[in-house]
């Protein structure tokens, strides 16, 4: 029997599906699963998870919030809630992200983070099961320091360029996930370009980088590539650590029956030596000077903040001022 694309991938990186759909996640069993405020809102969205949201909310209520109050804690119940959902589909580990309007705010990034997990706890969920999802600003990444020197595991998101991942393997992060189709599409508008071949796609390279230079460094944070356009952009990034991959796509690898060879190894790579620190001033420089990083991480956050700022406006509606019919 030929083995699908997706089948030979599984035996080269660890494929982790980019989805708050339970249908989807139940089909791919994929070994862990990442969600964001897109996804838990568009799945909220979804008549099948109707029961899911009204305990989430009948369950800030009981713990007496109010008015707006009680909308953002619904909101965190209710993220929480899919993420253990998705873990009785899953072996592995889900990634549950802070709320992106604390992403420049250390305290209240780590705050948020153990509210989170004390939700989990609620329902007998091992915070080793769990990565608290932070955007990689410089607040965000001391934040994922304080709370990995505490054994929480964290997944730095939103990662565009090296002084990034550089500052992410300072904090001794659990896994960084650098998004390879943003970065597609900003350098094809940047330079006006339809596309790319897969060996010049700038995602798939930026990524190669990051890894070449976590292995030559000895850096143990693993690396997680996402946000994908294609599965040629997935393909070739095989061999990496993870690769976090949407259910539309993972359906076109498990129909693909092309041969897939790994495109990264540690092995070939040679070790360079301990890493020096970044400093906030070197960082917060290089970010300056990155124009693509640094308007992607920015949008971002604000696309993730509207996301939940539109899942705050329909639980309101459901809840608070609902539409009489």
């Amino acid at each position: 029997m030929t083995l699908t694309a997706l089948d030979q991938l599984k035996n080269l990186t660890t494929i982790v599906a980019d989805s708050s759909d339970l249908s989807a996640i139940e089909k791919f069993r994929p070994l862990d699963a990442t969600t964001n405020p897109s996804l838990i809102t568009a799945a909220a969205s979804q008549v099948e998870n109707k029961a899911l949201i009204e305990a989430a909310y009948q369950q800030a209520q009981q713990e007496g919030y109010a008015d707006d109050a009680l909308i953002e804690r619904t909101i965190d119940i209710l993220t929480v809630k899919f993420g253990v959902e998705i873990l009785k589909l899953i072996e592995g580990r889900v990634s549950t992200e802070v709320d992106a309007s604390l992403s420049f705010d250390t305290a209240a990034t780590i705050a948020k983070a153990k509210e989170l997990l004390a939700l989990y706890a609620q329902y007998g969920i091992d915070s080793d099961r769990i990565l608290i999802k932070i955007a990689s600003t410089w607040e965000g990444i001391q934040a994922a320091r304080t709370l990995e020197e505490e054994g929480i595991h964290t997944n730095l998101t939103l990662l565009f360029g090296q002084h990034q991942a550089h500052a992410c393997a300072d904090a001794k992060v659990t896994l960084i996930s650098p998004f390879v189709g943003r970065i597609l599409d900003w350098y094809k508008k940047a330079e006006g370009v339809d596309a790319y071949p897969i060996e010049k796609d700038p995602g798939v390279l930026s990524v190669k980088s990051i890894y070449e230079f976590y292995k030559a460094h000895g850096i143990q944070t693993e690396i997680m590539g996402a946000s994908f356009r294609s599965i040629d952009q997935v393909l070739g990034l095989s061999g990496c650590d993870l690769l976090t991959v949407a259910p539309n796509l993972l359906a076109e690898l498990n129909h693909d029956q092309r041969k897939v060879q790994p495109q990264l190894s540690a092995t070939a790579i040679t070790v360079q030596g301990e890493l020096s620190p970044i400093s906030q001033a070197a960082f917060l420089e290089q970010l300056k000077q990155d124009q693509m990083a640094s308007e992607l991480l920015q949008g971002g956050i604000q696309g993730f903040i509207k996301a939940r700022e539109q899942l705050a406006a329909l639980l309101g509606q459901t809840f608070l001022n609902p539409v009489e019919s």
